[in-house]
């Protein structure tokens, strides 16, 4: 059978199939781990098509068996699909405008369409913003006058833009007829979003790297344990109230770390500081905060990570913390646990769904809960053994979660019981 998938990013993979200078492997990590694990699959042929609208022109080239198109935008893909002729497309994901292009291509076609569940865009767009004083959140005419000049993460455009993205996940799913996903959160999106579609389990792959070599360690920290945050600029990722909490837990470990994972927040020099301070308010507001706070000296920032610098950053740290106020099945948390580190999550989305509190980790209630957190974290780090049953719980629990062969053999399965309902 010969599947095309269509992804909103260009893979590692396909950027070396066709050419490209370079290529990151700091996201997509669960596209990249999938693939890997369909090799062994002798039944499958691959089209992988990734979306890159900084390209001119269409690419296309071949790699480890799958061949690779890297195509400039949306539009019409009539043509791509009259010329790969595939059994069946899957798209990666519910709410980028190519997604729609493809789906109605591949219906004209009358080709059988599996849409694949990432996050529930309606979710985020729900709790985008959550926590964040209304002051950061309404831009005005003159912040929208020079975000027009220089781009910037006006928070009420950022808003505008989820809730653009929560219609488009909306009307995709609301006439889908196969759907993937992972968890109890997003089956029951998948019910109130895509009431005509079958919902077909499977869990996902992540990044071959995660799986060999050597395993989270417990240190002897004495006042300065690392926490790891897996990303900071995003209101959604709840920095702010990681910063509330820091008092708490400085209290108990005077030279705690809080180690965050990306970009820094922008900084050109003074002469530019108040331009992109009014450009970007999420980033303002968490400066402040950690400054009102006394914290901003136990924060660093990593810059971006590829998968082996990412990987030895959870190797560093002493707890992964994952905060969201939106989840599904974060793949950060997924490489935590299969290292053995110890981790802290809120219950939000599909959370409790990867990890039983209390044995593979630990969870606290309300995302927006500070002495929750704090509470927990100290919780955690001050256990005899520094959290490592859990971590080690947890390796095993992910392990099985993300086994490559068997979520393989479970997507390949799905491909064939759609093609199969198909042919009826």
């Amino acid at each position: 059978m010969h599947v095309l998938w269509l992804v909103s990013m260009t893979l590692p993979q396909a950027a070396l199939a066709c050419g490209l200078s370079h290529a990151s492997d700091v996201s997509g990590g669960w596209l990249t781990g999938q693939l890997t694990a369909l090799r062994g699959q002798a039944d499958l042929q691959l089209t992988v098509a990734c979306v890159n609208g900084q390209c001119k022109e269409a690419l296309c080239g071949e790699h480890g068996g799958v061949t690779y198109r890297i195509l400039p935008g949306g539009g019409d893909f009539s043509r791509l699909l009259q010329a790969v002729h595939p059994d069946l497309v899957h798209i990666w994901g519910t709410e980028y405008a190519a997604a729609a292009a493809m789906d109605q291509a591949a219906r004209a076609l009358q080709l059988p369409v599996l849409v694949g569940i990432q996050g529930i865009m309606e979710d985020c767009a729900a709790h985008l913003c959550d926590g964040v004083p209304e002051a950061y959140l309404h831009s005005t005419p003159l912040d929208r006058a020079l975000d027009r000049l220089i781009p910037g993460a006006l928070l009420d455009k950022l808003q505008s833009n989820f809730d653009a993205l929560a219609r488009s996940e909306a009307a995709l799913l609301g006439t889908a007829r196969h759907v993937t996903g992972r968890t109890g959160f997003d089956r029951r999106a998948v019910e109130r979003l895509a009431p005509l579609a079958r919902y077909y389990p499977c869990n996902e792959t992540l990044r071959p790297l995660f799986y060999e070599g050597p395993l989270w360690q417990p240190r002897d920290f004495g006042r300065g344990p690392v926490v790891l945050l897996s990303q900071g600029n995003y209101p959604l990722k709840n920095l702010h109230t990681v910063l509330q909490a820091m008092p708490t837990i400085l209290q108990r470990w005077p030279d705690a770390r809080l180690r965050i994972a990306g970009w820094p927040p922008l900084d050109k020099g003074p002469l530019l500081r108040p331009l992109i301070a009014r450009l970007f308010p999420y980033q303002r507001y968490c400066r402040r905060l950690a400054e009102a706070l006394g914290v901003a000296g136990h924060i660093k920032y990593t810059g971006p990570l590829d998968a082996a610098a990412m990987r030895q950053a959870y190797l560093d740290a002493d707890l992964f913390l994952l905060p969201s106020s939106s989840e599904n099945s974060p793949n950060s948390l997924g490489e935590a646990m299969l290292l053995g580190l110890p981790c802290v999550a809120s219950r939000a989305g599909g959370i409790p769904d990867m990890l039983t509190d209390g044995t593979e980790g630990r969870l606290y209630g309300q995302a927006l809960d500070a002495d929750g957190l704090a509470r927990t974290v100290t919780a955690v780090l001050s256990a005899p053994d520094s959290g490592a049953a859990l971590g080690q719980a947890a390796r095993r629990r992910a392990l099985h979660t993300h086994d490559p062969a068997a979520n393989a053999d479970a997507l390949c399965g799905i491909y064939q019981t759609i093609l199969q309902e198909d042919a009826r």
